[in-house]
C-alpha cells in the first residue's frame, strides 16, 4: 500500500516540527561533542543545570529570554508583513541610546514613577525611529529592506562609538559609558520584589522588564489577529494584491509594520540599561537582534512560539556559559557552535523532517494502522 504524504496538522507543524528540528540540532551537537573527548549526556546535564538547576540559574536564563522576547517579537511583525527586518540589531542600539538619554536628562528631576515609564517609551520612540528611515526607504523608494536594515545596523554601531567617545562619556572615566542612573532611572530587580514580598531567592540579572515583554507578547497578538490593522498587515504579507484590492494602503502599512518592529526592538536597551547596567555602554545588544530572527522563525511568528523558543535560546545562553565553566574544552565558540546549530535546523532546514513526519502521519491514519476494514475487502466478504 502506497501512503499518499498530507499536509501536517496545524498542531504539528506548530510543535511537532521545531521539536524535531532542535532534536535533530542536539544529536548533530552530541556528535561534535563526543569528537572532541567530551560525553554528551555528561554535557547536557550540565547545560541542563546550569540553566535550571537554581534560582539564580533561572533568573539568568530568563533575563535572556527577555531580550529574545523582544527582538523575536520585533522580526515576527515585519514577517507578518511580508518584511524581513534584519536590523533589530540596530534598532535595539538607537532604542537603549533613547532610553539612556531620557534617563540622564530626567533621573535628577522627576521620581522614578514618572522617569521610568517615559524612559521606555523614548526607547520604543527612538527604536521605532531608526527602522523608519529603511520602512521610507522600501516604501517610497523601492529600496530592498534586508539591505537597508543591514546597513543602518553599521550606522547605528559606529554613531553610538561617536557619542560615547565623545558626548556622553562619563567626566574623567577611562571606558566609553555614561554616568550611572540614578535611583529614579533603574528598573528594580526580581529579586528585591520578591524580598519584599518575604520571598528569598538568589539575586540575578533579572529585572521588571520581563513583565514588559509578557505585555508585548500579549500586545502584538491582540493587534495581529484582533484588530483591522493586524489584518491588513497580515493580508499585505499572505497577498499583496489582495491587501490593495481591499483598499490596503502598502506603503503605510510598510511604515506601520517597521515602526513597530524597530520599537519592540528598543526595549532592549530597557532591559539591559535600566535593569543590568544602569548606564549607557557600547555593545550591549550583543547580537540579540541577529538571534532574534532565530526566534521569530522557530516560533512560527506567533508570540506563545517565541516565548517558548526564547526560552530555549535563554536556557542555552546561560546553560552554555555554566559548561564552558564547568567543561574547559567546551570553549564559548562551541557554544556559539551549539547556537548556530539550533539556528540552522530551525531556520535554513526547518523543512528538512517534514517529508517524515508527513510520511509517518499518513501511516498513523492509514485504516490497517487504525484497525478499520477497507471498504472493498468489507463488501467482497
Amino acid at each position: 500500500m502506497r501512503l499518499v504524504r498530507r499536509a501536517l496538522p496545524r498542531w504539528a507543524e506548530v510543535a511537532v516540527l521545531p521539536l524535531v528540528n532542535v532534536a535533530l540540532a542536539f544529536v548533530i551537537v552530541g556528535v561534535i561533542v563526543a569528537v572532541i573527548g567530551v560525553d554528551p549526556l555528561h554535557a547536557l546535564r550540565l547545560l541542563v543545570a546550569g540553566a535550571l538547576g537554581s534560582s539564580e540559574a533561572i533568573g539568568y536564563t530568563l533575563y535572556y529570554t527577555t531580550n529574545f522576547i523582544f527582538t523575536g517579537l520585533a522580526v515576527a511583525v515585519a514577517l507578518h508583513a511580508g518584511l524581513f527586518n534584519i536590523g533589530g540589531e540596530g534598532q535595539a542600539y538607537i532604542g537603549g541610546l533613547g532610553c539612556g538619554l531620557a534617563i540622564l536628562a530626567l533621573d535628577h528631576l522627576l521620581p522614578a514613577w514618572a522617569t521610568i515609564p517615559l524612559a521606555i517609551l523614548a526607547a520604543a520612540l527612538f527604536g521605532a525611529a531608526w527602522a523608519a528611515v529603511p520602512a521610507w526607504l522600501q516604501a517610497w523608494r523601492g529600496s530592498h529592506i534586508v539591505i537597508t536594515t543591514i546597513m543602518f545596523n553599521f550606522l547605528a554601531a559606529a554613531l553610538m562609538v561617536y557619542l560615547m567617545v565623545n558626548v556622553l562619556i562619563a567626566p574623567g572615566s577611562m571606558t566609553p559609558q555614561s554616568r550611572s542612573f540614578t535611583s529614579a532611572g533603574k528598573l528594580p530587580q526580581v529579586h528585591e520584589v520578591l524580598a519584599a514580598m518575604g520571598i528569598q531567592v538568589t539575586p540575578s540579572a533579572l529585572n521588571l522588564s520581563i513583565l514588559l515583554a509578557v505585555a508585548c507578547c500579549a500586545g502584538v497578538w491582540v493587534f495581529l489577529w484582533h484588530t483591522p490593522w493586524g489584518y491588513a498587515l497580515r493580508t499585505m504579507g499572505h497577498n499583496p494584491d489582495a491587501a490593495v484590492y481591499a483598499g490596503t494602503d502598502l506603503r503605510h502599512m510598510t511604515m506601520l509594520a517597521m515602526c513597530l518592529s524597530g520599537g519592540l526592538a528598543g526595549f532592549v536597551g530597557v532591559n539591559e540599561l535600566m535593569g543590568v547596567h544602569q548606564r549607557i555602554v557600547l555593545d550591549f545588544p550583543a547580537g540579540y537582534g541577529f538571534a532574534g530572527i532565530a526566534v521569530a522563525l522557530m516560533g512560527r511568528s506567533h508570540p506563545l512560539g517565541i516565548v517558548l523558543a526564547a526560552l530555549l535560546f535563554g536556557a542555552l545562553q546561560q546553560g552554555g556559559a555554566e559548561l564552558a565553566f564547568d567543561i574547559p574544552s567546551i570553549t564559548r565558540e562551541m557554544v556559539v557552535v551549539i547556537q548556530g546549530l539550533v539556528i540552522l535546523f530551525c531556520g535554513a532546514l526547518a523543512n528538512l523532517p517534514r517529508p517524515w513526519l508527513q510520511s509517518l502521519f499518513a501511516l498513523l491514519s492509514s485504516p490497517r494502522v487504525r484497525g478499520e476494514v477497507p471498504a472493498q475487502r468489507a463488501e467482497g466478504s
